[in-house]
């Protein structure tokens, strides 16, 4: 529950208002085309409906001479005077099927505007989604090496699939809410001409009831809060749990993680319901109060203001409309409240991220022509030291082995040298020049780097190699795949180069995978290739399979190996022991 609360905290002394104003800001053209479709949308259906009520009005004065015109009524109401000028205007006498055919004209032409207005709507929020993605997608991948092993992948996979859904949605319901008050202004500006005494008064118990139901605007916006940190906390868990659960299934033990996410589930279903309660709530009485006031303010304007039957009905229907879009305004902001702190906590990870934004350091091109050296290096994780003024060397064209107990450093070592990981004091130097004038970029791009686990996606062989890289060829990976000593196998499967892989490599052996990742290490002719345990999760004959790779590449390029395998240790020129905060150069096995 620590942890929820902490996901829920940044967005206390943020609401939807402020979202609302920074998407605003951030997209003030597609703000100003999403608020005028919509506008423009309801304009057309209040004017096509004010037609057909002029209509109606016009019916039952006329009595027995249904043809009679507007200018003979003894006393028009607004819009009547609006619509007889306008025909006036045009030489046209507005007769029933004159208005008629305006009024169903009027319509059929707001279906088409709110068509294409849907479409410009439902576009900005596809686009706000994409954005607040991408966003977050480029400030993750600037970041230093230490954000990523602070952060959960799942909570980072929760922003990119829901966060950035429900923050878009949000910008949806802050222009619907936007678009509906403006409307509401017009129309009561309209309301004024006729009335405005009785327009005064609709507005202010609309006001008295409308911020009444304000209470459940805030329910639903605690619920919407409760929501993201819990959907937060789950994802984090799933994530974590599903990747430790085959040992968790062998030995019986999956009812902890059922327990664990099946509780955090029921309290995400408590938020749910809450929210959705919030939301029927709020629309069943904004209707009932409606019909209410509707009612109440017909018997005032017939009997207490005496008011003649067509202005009463043109003023109902446009009272009706402004308390309308007033409550359709309303669930809007509800909507807001809702989605905000989705939006909050997607902007915290982005603006998280690039705070830890890697910066670049120098701009010189190394080549790697005489060795990697650690002069004087220490090194400390937050919770513990890791090295104290240490140093090695790992010459070019050789393959240079570290071993040592489990967390002892092995792998912070490889970091460094990767350029991954920065030390606290002395220098990591590339034939005789700190890594920290050098563009780390252009540094990295001269590695390969094979992990533990092979990472094969449910792809080609050809896309698992080259990743999706455009400039990389048909050739570059057959080259790749015959230094790996993975061609032979690769042309036997059906499809060559275009044979899917299974899930996760299924359809290939533990020996097959791991030299399909070497060849995709070697794939863009790395000056530098590190081996990262890379045949501790082997048996034996596939062991053997990748050693034997590992020996025919050895004098092409310079190759750091971290292990704890006796064959890695045979073939290695050049061994170093990592233990106790010590570097230790050994002599290799004969």
């Amino acid at each position: 529950m620590t942890r929820l609360a902490q996901s829920q905290s940044p967005q206390a002394d943020r609401g939807a208002a402020d979202m609302l104003a920074n998407l605003f800001r951030r997209y003030p053209g597609r703000s100003v085309a999403v608020l005028s479709a919509l506008l423009v949308a309801s304009l057309l259906d209040g004017l096509g409906l004010s037609t057909l009520l002029s209509l109606i009005s016009l019916s039952s004065q006329a009595g027995d001479d249904a043809d009679a015109a507007l200018a003979d009524t003894e006393d028009p109401s607004l819009p009547e005077q609006l619509i007889d000028a306008a025909f006036g205007s045009v030489g046209i006498e507005p007769t029933l099927p004159w208005l008629l055919g305006l009024g169903i004209v009027l319509i059929l032409f707001k279906t088409l505007v709110v068509l294409l207005a849907n479409r410009q709507v439902g576009y900005a929020v596809a686009q706000v989604a994409t954005d607040l993605r991408l966003d977050l997608v480029q400030a993750v991948a600037a970041s230093r090496w230490r954000y990523y092993l602070s952060k959960s992948v799942g909570s980072l996979a929760n922003a990119m699939a829901t966060e950035a859904q429900r923050a878009s949605e949000g910008y949806l319901q802050g222009a619907i809410m936007s678009a509906q008050l403006i409307t509401a202004v017009v129309y009561t500006a309209l309301a004024f001409m006729i009335s405005w005494q009785v327009t005064l008064g609709a507005l202010g118990l609309a006001a008295l009831v409308l911020g009444g139901l304000n209470i459940l605007v805030r329910t639903a916006g605690r619920a919407g809060r409760r929501q993201t940190g819990l959907l937060k906390v789950i994802l984090s868990a799933m994530t974590d749990q599903l990747a430790a659960i085959k040992p968790l299934k062998a030995m019986a033990r999956e009812d902890r993680f059922d327990t664990l996410i099946s509780g955090q589930t029921r309290q995400l279903n408590k938020a749910l319901r809450k929210q959705v309660f919030s939301k029927e709530a709020m629309k069943a009485l904004q209707e009932a109060v409606l019909v209410i006031l509707a009612a109440i303010g017909l018997v005032i304007m017939l009997a207490v203001i005496d008011m003649t039957l067509s202005a009463a009905m043109v003023l109902i229907f446009l009272l009706a409309r402004i308390v309308t879009l007033l409550s359709k305004a309303q669930r809007a902001w509800q909507h807001m409240a809702i989605s905000e702190s989705a939006y909050w906590s997607l902007h915290e990870a982005i603006d998280e991220a690039r705070a830890e934004r890697e910066a670049r350091r120098g701009d010189l091109e190394l080549k790697l022509d005489r060795c990697i050296s650690f002069e004087r290096i220490s090194f400390s994780h937050p919770d513990h030291p890791v090295f104290t003024d240490q140093s090695l060397e790992i010459p070019a064209g050789e393959l240079t082995v570290v071993t040592g107990p489990s967390g002892s450093g092995k792998t912070t070592l490889i970091d460094l040298v990767a350029g991954l990981l920065r030390p606290d004091a002395g220098q990591v130097q590339v034939d005789g020049i700190d890594l920290d004038r050098a563009d780390r970029k252009l540094w990295r791009r001269g590695i390969g780097y094979v992990p533990q686990e092979a990472l094969l996606v449910n792809d080609s062989v050809f896309n698992n190699i080259t990743l999706g890289a455009p400039e990389l060829s048909s050739e570059d990976v057959e080259r790749a795949l015959r230094k790996a000593d993975a061609l032979a196998f690769v042309t036997r499967m059906q499809g060559g180069l275009d044979a899917p892989v299974g899930e996760r490599g299924g359809r290939l052996s533990g020996g097959q995978r791991q030299r399909l990742a070497i060849a995709r290490a070697l794939v863009h002719r790395p000056r530098l290739l590190i081996l990262d345990e890379a045949t501790s999760n082997l048996d034996h004959a596939s062991e053997q399979a990748v050693l034997s790779t590992i020996a025919h590449l050895k004098g092409e390029l310079t190759m750091l190996a971290v292990t704890h395998q006796t064959g890695m240790l045979e073939l290695a020129d050049r061994v170093y022991t990592v233990r106790d905060g010590r570097i230790d150069r050994t002599q290799p096995k004969p």
